[in-house]
C-alpha cells in the first residue's frame, strides 16, 4: 500500500468514527504517549521523553478545547486538564520518574472511565 492510500484509508476510518471512538482515540494515544515518556525516561532517551509529553500535553489542551461547556461536569474535566498539563510540566522539567509513575494510572483511569461510558452509551451517534 502507497502512503496516499494509506492516508486516505487513515482519513476515511477517522470520518466514520463517533464522537466517543475519537475521544476514545485520543484517551489511548495519551495513554500510549505517556507509556512511551516512561520508557524512553529510563532510557535516558531526552529527545523521545520530551515528545512524548509534549504530545500528551497537546493530546489534553486539544481535549480540554473542545469541552461543551454547557454542561457542570466541563468546568470538573477543565479543572483535571489544567491538573494534568501542569504535573507533565513538572515531569519534564524535573525528569521524575516517579511523578510519572504516579500520573499515568490516572490518565489510565480517566480513559477507562470514557470506555465504559461510551460502551453503557453504546456508541448510538454516528457522524454524518
Amino acid at each position: 500500500m502507497d502512503a496516499r492510500g494509506y492516508q486516505q484509508y487513515k482519513q476515511q476510518s477517522i470520518s466514520s468514527m463517533t464522537p466517543g471512538e475519537l475521544l476514545l482515540l485520543l484517551y489511548d494515544e495519551l495513554v500510549k504517549r505517556s507509556t512511551l515518556a516512561s520508557i524512553a525516561l529510563d532510557k535516558q532517551d531526552w529527545p523521545v521523553f520530551e515528545g512524548a509529553l509534549d504530545r500528551c500535553t497537546d493530546i489534553i489542551n486539544y481535549l480540554d478545547e473542545t469541552l461543551d461547556r454547557q454542561y457542570p461536569i466541563s468546568q470538573d474535566l477543565s479543572r483535571m486538564y489544567d491538573y494534568f498539563t501542569y504535573e507533565l510540566s513538572r515531569i519534564k522539567a524535573g525528569r521524575n520518574k516517579k511523578e510519572l509513575d504516579r500520573l499515568r494510572p490516572m490518565l489510565a483511569d480517566l480513559r477507562d472511565t470514557f470506555r465504559a461510558a461510551e460502551k453503557n452509551s453504546g456508541g448510538q451517534e454516528r457522524q454524518p
